[in-house]
């Protein structure tokens, strides 16, 4: 059942873009639920729908000019962002982002974004070469860095012809992530969850080490969706270019052995959910110097890492009520996993199919392993995994969702 959003208060800032028609329907959703929403129709915005049909649908004056003399002499611009419990920006185009990334403040949506102390989401839209661009990324990144939320893009075809990342999410993507931050999930408040993400970094020298191509993205999607969930949550991560998720401990490590001593010292923890795809194997010594390449190929002696998995779910007294861990495999899915979940002691295990181009990817297709069975999940964003994932887990504290 939706949430009920009776009571909050949404700003909508229309961006300019083709997807701008949405936001119609998504205005429509909020209100059908409770919502009392404000517009902003940015220049580029009116382009794609007018203000009479923003305010038909909001009930209230669409606002646009930040020179409004009117409402500016009561400070508009200050009260239209306080007065609202989330600032909500669909489309997002990259100019706008761009504009908030870089603190600039030329209109009234940017300086309503500036002048904001309410959470943000933002829905990006645009050609998928803009979505891919360095500097968009980069954007992206800092976004993210300052608390900004962010739903989608989706993968698609675009209005442009071309096919990729660049979709604005759909209204009932939006309404559901602003139902999360409007109406916070406290399932899993008084509980300790530990979350392991990333690769481990074991040096062969001090240039050189093993690794894998674990992105961190799943790890840290399920560190932030617990946290979400209102579990005391800790990640301890691998080497990985992604900003810690708000409300989460990071603990940041290089090698297995300092990943494994990092989780240990975390204990006791009523849930641990090893996402990280820790190195098998380390060189039993690390060369001081850099190895110079030879006539032939150094021979590397390898010792075994820790097993932090299987280390948590054999522990006698302070182990974890419920011990996941994930399975990367590329042949033999679930009889891997299977196999996986009874050696290392642990009650679940989140079967992962990396046989094709998936690690380092957004979007996964897993298996969840346990002693009842095996449940199959769409291929579907790591996010939504993450909260699927959640939701078991808080199922099985007894904390469902009404």
């Amino acid at each position: 059942m939706s949430a009920n959003l009776g009571g909050k208060n949404v700003l909508l800032i229309i961006g300019g873009g083709i997807a701008a028609y949405k936001t119609l329907e998504l205005i429509r959703r909020l209100r059908e639920r409770g919502a009392g929403v404000r517009a902003i129709l940015t220049q580029a915005g009116s382009h794609f729908v007018t203000p009479l049909s923003v305010s038909a649908l909001t009930g209230e004056k669409v606002f646009q000019d930040l020179f409004d003399l009117t409402v500016e002499s009561e400070m508009g611009h200050i009260a239209l962002s306080r007065s609202a419990d989330l600032v909500v920006v669909a489309p997002a185009t990259a100019d706008l982002m761009a504009k908030l990334a870089a603190g600039l403040a030329p209109d009234l949506a940017s300086t309503a974004l500036l002048a904001t102390d309410k959470p943000v989401l933002l829905a990006p839209a645009m050609n998928v070469r803009m979505w891919e661009h360095p500097a968009t990324q980069r954007n992206i990144a800092a976004l993210r860095a300052d608390g900004i939320h962010i739903i989608g893009p989706n993968d698609g075809e675009m209005a442009c012809g071309e096919f990729g990342a660049g979709r604005m999410a759909e209204p009932e993507e939006i309404v559901a992530a602003i139902e999360r931050l409007l109406t916070p999930d406290r399932r899993l408040s008084g509980l300790k969850a530990l979350i392991t993400a990333g690769p481990t970094h074991e040096p062969i020298d001090p240039v050189r080490y093993i690794a894998n191509r674990s992105s961190g993205k799943q790890g840290y999607a399920i560190a932030a969706a617990l946290a979400d969930a209102g579990a005391q949550t800790v990640l301890v991560s691998g080497p990985v270019a992604i900003a810690a998720p708000r409300g989460v401990k990071l603990i940041k490590v290089q090698t297995a052995r300092e990943m494994s001593d990092a989780c240990n010292a975390e204990l006791p923890s009523d849930i641990a959910v090893c996402v990280a795809a820790v190195a098998d194997w380390r060189t039993e010594t690390s060369a001081a110097t850099k190895l110079k390449k030879r006539n032939t190929a150094p021979a590397l002696a390898l010792v075994e890492n820790p097993d932090i998995l299987a280390g948590l779910g054999a522990h006698t007294s302070l182990r974890p009520k419920l011990v996941i861990g994930f399975a990367a495999e590329t042949d033999a899915l679930i009889p891997n996993a299977t196999a996986k979940r009874l050696a290392k002691g642990s009650d679940w295990i989140v079967a992962n199919d990396v046989s094709g181009d998936v690690m380092g990817g957004d979007k996964n297709r897993v298996h969840l392993v346990t002693a009842d069975g095996v449940e199959a999940w769409p291929e579907m964003a790591k996010d939504d995994v993450a909260r699927r994932l959640t939701d078991r887990i808080a199922a099985a504290f007894g904390k469902s969702a009404a």
